[in-house]
C-alpha cells in the first residue's frame, strides 16, 4: 500500500527559530489530520546551535556564540547540542497512528532509519544501523554527534546522522541533521568547558567517533544530491507517494506564533 505524503522541499536557508517553529506548526497540523503526513527537507542560516528540550542551558558558552555570530535556538524533541552547517536537516511530522509512526518510539525510529540508511547508501556511504546504546555516556554529553542513540546511523563505526523525536496533540515530530561537509568539533566553540585541554581532548574524542558525508566518501555531496537521494529511499522504503507541496496558510501561521512563543523567547530559550 502506497501511502500518501507531502514533500515539502526547502533547499533556501532559514534561521533556526523559525525551522523549528514551522516543524512544530506541521507537527500539530498532520497530528490531528488538518494536512497530509509530511517529509520536509530543508537548511539553515546562519549557523545555528540547538539544545535539546531538556538539555541545560548551562552548556551554552553564550559569549563565544555571539562573537562567532551564530544563532541559538531550543529544539521540540530531545537530545543533545547539534551545531547546524553545511548540512541537510530531514523532518517527519504525521499522526500517532500512521502506519509508519505507530508503536513506540524504538519501534518508529527503526522504520525510518531503514530509509535514513538507504539513502545513504544511494550516496555510496556503508551505512549501519546502532542497534543498542549502553550506559549513560549519551545522556552525561553536551554534543549529539559523540554517541549514537539506537537506531542512530553509523558509518565505519562514526555517527552520521543524529535523530530526536516527539509526540504529543496525536502526532509525532521526527528530525535529524546529515552533516554533509565541514569540522564537526566547531560545535565545541560554543559550549562551556572547564578550560582549553578539555575543549581540546573533546575535540579530539568528537573527529574520531563522528563523521561528514565528505570526509567519508572524501568528495563534496551537494544538498541537493543529498536530497534527491533522501526522497528516493523514503518512497522505497516507507512505499511513500509524495505530493509536492509548501506549508499551508496555518501552518505558516502557526510557526509565526511559535516563533513569537517559543522559538524567539528567551524564557523558552533558557528554560532548564
Amino acid at each position: 500500500m502506497t501511502h500518501a505524503w507531502r514533500l515539502i522541499l526547502q533547499p533556501n536557508p532559514a534561521r533556526g527559530a523559525w525551522n523549528m517553529a514551522l516543524d512544530e506548526a506541521l507537527l500539530e497540523s498532520t497530528g490531528c489530520g488538518d494536512s497530509l503526513p509530511s517529509l520536509r527537507l530543508y537548511a539553515w542560516a546562519p549557523t545555528c546551535l540547538s539544545l535539546g528540550y531538556a538539555q541545560p542551558f548551562a552548556d551554552v558558552d553564550f559569549d563565544s556564540l555571539a562573537g562567532r555570530g551564530w544563532d541559538l535556538v531550543r529544539r521540540p524533541t530531545g537530545g543533545r547540542a547539534i551545531l547546524h552547517t553545511d548540512e541537510l536537516t530531514y523532518s517527519v511530522a504525521g499522526p500517532a497512528d500512521h502506519p509508519l509512526l505507530a508503536g513506540s518510539v524504538l519501534e518508529s525510529y527503526n522504520r525510518l532509519a531503514q530509509a535514513l540508511s538507504t539513502a545513504l547508501g544511494g550516496l555510496g556511504l556503508p551505512a549501519a544501523m546502532k542497534e543498542r546504546v549502553g550506559g549513560s555516556a549519551a545522556k552525561a554529553n553536551p554534543v549529539c554527534f559523540e554517541v549514537p542513540s539506537t537506531y542512530e546511523i553509523t558509518v565505519n563505526g562514526m555517527k552520521l546522522v543524529g535523530s530526536a523525536q516527539s509526540r504529543r496533540k496525536g502526532g509525532v515530530l521526527q528530525h535529524g541533521s546529515i552533516p554533509l561537509t565541514g569540522d564537526l568539533a566547531r560545535i565545541l566553540e560554543a559550549l562551556v568547558f572547564p578550560d582549553e585541554s578539555s575543549r581540546q581532548a573533546a575535540a579530539d574524542r568528537l573527529r574520531v567517533r563522528a563523521a561528514t558525508v565528505e570526509s567519508v566518501l572524501g568528495q563534496a555531496v551537494s544538498w541537493d544530491e543529498a536530497a534527491r537521494a533522501f526522497i528516493a529511499a523514503f518512497q522505497q522504503e516507507l512505499d511513500m507517494g509524495f505530493r509536492s507541496s509548501s506549508p499551508t496558510a496555518w501552518e505558516n501561521r502557526r510557526a509565526q506564533e511559535l516563533l513569537l512563543e517559543k522559538y524567539t523567547n528567551p524564557d523558552w530559550t533558557r528554560r532548564v
